[in-house]
């Protein structure tokens, strides 16, 4: 058996108003909440996905509490799969330990790390020395400036003074395990992956990483696709190629189970058992 990695499907959980939804990430706003767009908003309960999840053995997935009102159905998730999920959004030094206790197998933290939009190394050498960097994912997720991509805070909407690079990294992995990255310029869109940030994330990764945003299905919806993409290529072989496996993979809006019609949940299962 190769012991090459390979990259992963990872499921996901997005809150928001306390119901399971998938959104188009750079729509999300506390200022102007009419700018929201929603792609999907689930009839099922947190813990039914958790429960599908866990029935399916998807470690590593993540719930992500999008703001006020979501602390509720985050328990029922926690709560239908102790120790098979992480928790992020609203993590601080003050509740993270609490979210453990309540089943979270880490959980991720960004805005919290960042007071006034500046990085605060001493924030993440005391959250990490507190829970043990074991538990601890930090959140990078990041919007394009440039040729450069910006952490971005607060769903988001607020830009830090740290870029995604070598650099950053490598400081911020000596105290998590893990790397969440949303591209939230396309997250939720569904139009594929930032291709660029998944190959440097490849080269610049040190611990395990999981990247989200616009992922959808390329081998068999779009057979007018360029010849490598049609022999069957797809999102997370892509992904697997431009990171040389170091880089998982969180599919949302284009998932048949969030009311997407381009990638099927029971084949990102099978793939992960291969």
């Amino acid at each position: 058996m190769s012991c090459l990695k390979r990259s992963r499907f990872r499921p996901c959980i997005d809150l928001h108003d306390g119901k399971v939804k998938q959104i188009i990430g750079g729509t999300l706003s506390e200022t102007a909440p009419l700018t929201l767009k929603t792609n999907f908003v689930s009839s099922q309960s947190a813990g039914k996905f958790a429960r599908l999840y866990k029935s399916n053995n998807l470690e590593g997935g993540h719930v992500i509490k999008l703001g006020p009102g979501n602390d509720t159905a985050a328990h029922d998730a926690l709560s239908s799969w102790p120790g098979g999920l992480q928790i992020g959004g609203g993590i601080n030094d003050k509740n993270a330990q609490d979210w453990l206790d309540a089943g979270a197998s880490k959980v991720i933290v960004t805005s919290y790390l960042f007071p006034d939009a500046s990085f605060s190394l001493q924030r993440l050498e005391a959250l990490s020395y507190a829970i043990g960097k074991d538990r601890l994912v930090v959140d990078v997720s990041c919007r394009k400036r440039g040729d450069a991509w910006v952490v971005a805070m607060n769903k988001w909407q607020d830009m830090t003074d740290m870029e995604v690079s070598q650099e950053s990294l490598d400081l911020l992995s000596q105290y998590c395990s893990e790397f969440l990255i949303h591209a939230a310029d396309v997250e939720g869109l569904c139009q594929g992956i930032d291709e660029m940030l998944v190959t440097r994330l490849g080269e610049w990764v040190s611990i395990p990483c999981t990247y989200a945003g616009g992922a959808k299905s390329k081998s068999f919806h779009e057979p007018h696709l360029t010849a490598h993409l049609a022999a069957g290529l797809d999102d997370l072989d892509l992904v697997n190629r431009l990171s040389g496996g170091k880089v998982d993979l969180t599919y949302g809006s284009s998932l048949d189970i969030f009311g997407g019609s381009l990638v099927v949940f029971d084949e990102l299962v099978a793939h992960n058992k291969v």
